[in-house]
């Protein structure tokens, strides 16, 4: 059946990350550095073990929920248990939000095929992109700053919908949107649990691009590996 859609995961696909996640250290002390310019009293070492607390809760609840709460969420509960009434929308949590997303965004490069992949793509079949990222707006950001929005006819980005990759809800909806059955759609990203199983289970054909070495597993299979998106084009025509 000919392939009428693809659709890309966003980090470590299109775009990659600084291996070792090195930009948390220092965004995270980006956005401490704007709460205490915002009135915010507490040691880094207090906020920190705070944050991280609250961090892992949110990832334990999403793993069971496929849920993405917003990161803003994830500012205002720390702040809340160190005795900060902050409401998720007010400007001192956005601009702490922003504050990370900036010195995040300074640790994502661009993949050196990922334009002339796209550029191939584009207008042969619709694409679509679904992330699991819980700061949309850096999302956006990271779509313009590297000419990526253009080719996308559809774009999920979790914390804008609260679902999150591997839940079906995502790529269901990512498909309507393109008007493109799972069958004739195919997913590309490097995760075998969230960008292998979760295309799969609706239906969707599953590119994995191999960027570390990781375990086999019997039982999450992509239909092709590559190892680089320039094997893309090969790879679609067999799909």
């Amino acid at each position: 059946m000919r392939v009428e859609a693809v659709l890309f995961d966003l980090f470590d696909t299109l775009l990659l990350l600084e291996k070792h996640e090195a930009y948390y250290p220092p965004s995270l002390r980006r956005l401490y550095d704007f709460l205490v310019k915002n009135g915010i009293s507490v040691s880094f070492e207090d906020f920190k073990r705070v944050y991280f607390e609250v961090r892992d809760n949110f990832y334990s609840e999403s793993r069971k929920s496929l849920e993405e709460p917003h990161f803003n969420l994830r500012v205002s509960q720390t702040l809340q248990r160190l005795g900060y009434n902050f409401d998720v929308s007010d400007s001192v949590i956005v601009g702490a939000t922003m504050a990370f997303a900036d010195e995040f965004m300074r640790y994502v490069s661009l993949d050196t095929d990922a334009l002339d992949v796209l550029q191939k793509l584009h207008g042969k079949y619709k694409l679509g992109l679904i992330s699991n990222f819980a700061i949309p707006e850096c999302g956006w950001k990271l779509l313009e700053k590297f000419g990526l929005k253009r080719f996308f006819a559809v774009v999920m980005i979790s914390g804008e919908i609260n679902r999150r990759k591997p839940s079906a809800e995502i790529f269901e909806k990512a498909l309507k949107a393109l008007g493109v059955k799972a069958s004739r759609a195919v997913f590309v990203g490097d995760m075998l649990d969230l960008d292998v199983m979760g295309p799969k289970k609706v239906g969707m054909k599953t590119v994995l691009i191999k960027r570390r070495h990781m375990e086999e597993n019997a039982e999450v299979k992509p239909d092709k590996a590559i190892t680089r998106l320039s094997e893309l084009m090969v790879v679609l025509e067999d799909c």
